[in-house]
């Protein structure tokens, strides 16, 4: 490679709970760096979180993240050309890449279904990757089927 590899940025905690992944969560979510409306988006889908599952002993927050670990995958599939045959090689996938994907999903799967509000959406997808179901559960459950059909091309692995 010609160019070293760009500095890692460092992400501040958020105001209110302190946590990194929150502010890495809001930067997926932001658009045109409005970044007050993305966390007021983001805090009041947890509020409504916390009001749809009200006999659950864990905080919102905490719902969020095992919503965002049942969303995450193990393995992904990569093309690779190998004399003239395309294969789908099966690769793990490295630990902030899998924050990343997981918090994409979660966000797309939210953007794309129905209701009122980014925050209901967002809160409604929050409540499904909690229960194992939802747009971004099925999204991680197709790429480990993938990589599990294509077990066979392991070898191609780079």
């Amino acid at each position: 490679m010609r160019k070293s590899k760009p500095k890692k940025r460092l992400i501040l905690p958020d105001p209110v709970f302190g946590d990194v992944r929150v502010t890495k969560f809001v930067n997926h979510l932001m658009y045109d760096g409005k970044k007050n409306t993305a966390f007021t988006i983001f805090y009041t889908a947890l509020e409504i979180v916390k009001s749809k599952m009200p006999n659950e002993e864990l905080s919102s927050l905490d719902i969020w993240k095992k919503a965002l670990e049942n969303v995450t995958p193990l393995v992904e599939v990569k093309s690779r050309r190998v004399g003239g045959a395309t294969f789908q090689v099966p690769t793990e996938i490295r630990a902030d890449r899998k924050e990343s994907i997981s918090m994409k999903n979660l966000i797309s799967y939210a953007r794309k279904r129905g209701g009122k509000t980014m925050a209901d959406k967002l809160a409604a997808e929050v409540v499904d990757a909690f229960n194992n179901q939802g747009g971004a559960f099925k999204r991680k459950e197709d790429m480990h089927k993938m990589a599990e059909a294509n077990r066979a091309f392991a070898h191609f692995r780079f």
